[in-house]
């Protein structure tokens, strides 16, 4: 009963956040670099912020430091959906909201070079989220099925956070693909879904982690991450400015080149990472070895197909 009373509750505060953004303009126009041709309201993923609200309110105020970082983290990116602030006070906001959520994790107690790298690895992991929310469903949809593995292995393989947390958060990604996982988007995730379910994920995978002291758990986000990392090689092979928006990620060329339904592809991203999902648990012992596959494997499928599609993306714009 409470979940359903979550999930309604939920659904409400979405519905309200339309009128809010329609009435202020809140909105994505799309351009030469969108995989979309329609004004769509921008910033419907808020709703996850809500979800974690919801339940550290009612958890008697369970991980304050992290959410005070996610409430930094979505607070920004909230602002830039609607006006875009400068470089500067991002990173000022981001760094904050990191050092926050480290210390909820305890690792102050560590040595400076493993805050070191796991402030590259957190950010680079927020950046992916946010360079893969390009077309309908797939921020949503990835995130369900990521969710719904870390909400197994807290039941069957090792507890490392309260369940109410996890469910709580599933519910606010179910709301959320109610409007976005179909062919005519209700709303965008914006910046402000994007980095904050990235961040929310992030902190569950960083406890399971910590919890277990096996890094093998990344696998949990492989397909994004070949995604994201073999891109930026590839236009930095290209002499291009990472810094840019482009429509060179497998997804993209599948959605704008081959012209595969936004939904049809989002699925297949989501089929391809339950599928690795279930094959790690099955695997478990064997860990590092099996993301060591999974990452050649997805690296091979990537170069394979952008040898065989990329010329279309070229073509487009010749």
């Amino acid at each position: 009963m409470y979940y359903l009373i979550v999930l309604v509750l939920l659904f409400v505060v979405e519905l309200f956040y339309f009128k809010i953004a329609d009435r202020c303009n809140i909105i994505d126009k799309p351009n030469e670099r969108s995989s979309h041709t329609r004004i769509t309201l921008r910033g419907g993923g808020i709703i996850f912020y809500f979800g974690a609200l919801a339940c550290f309110l009612t958890s008697g105020w369970e991980y304050p430091c992290f959410m005070l970082a996610l409430t930094l983290v979505t607070f920004i990116s909230f602002v830039d959906d609607v006006k875009s602030t400068g470089q500067l006070i991002r990173l000022l906001f981001h760094f904050s909201a990191m050092a926050l959520m480290f210390y909820q994790w305890g690792l102050f107690s560590l040595s400076w070079w493993w805050l070191i790298l796991a402030l590259i690895v957190c950010t680079g992991i927020i950046n992916a989220y946010n360079f893969m929310d390009g077309i309908n469903g797939i921020t949503g949809g990835y995130s369900l099925v990521v969710l719904a593995a870390l909400a197994y292995i807290n039941q069957e393989i090792v507890p490392f956070v309260e369940k109410d947390f996890i469910y709580t958060v599933i519910c606010s990604v179910l709301v959320f693909c109610f409007f976005n996982f179909r062919k005519k988007a209700k709303c965008f995730a914006g910046d402000v879904g994007a980095v904050s379910i990235a961040f929310i994920v992030l902190f569950l995978i960083g406890k399971l982690v910590i919890r277990t002291g096996d890094f093998s758990w990344m696998v949990l986000l492989a397909v994004y991450g070949v995604d994201s990392v073999l891109t930026i090689i590839h236009r930095l092979m290209l002499h291009e400015n990472i810094g840019l928006p482009h429509r060179k990620h497998m997804y993209q060329i599948m959605a704008n080149e081959l012209k595969v339904p936004h939904v049809i592809v989002s699925s297949i991203y989501m089929g391809v990472q339950t599928a690795i999902i279930v094959g790690y648990i099955i695997c478990l012992n064997y860990g590092y070895w099996y993301l060591i596959c999974v990452i050649l494997l997805l690296s091979l499928i990537y170069i394979c197909f952008m040898k065989r599609f990329f010329v279309l993306h070229q073509l487009s714009y010749n």
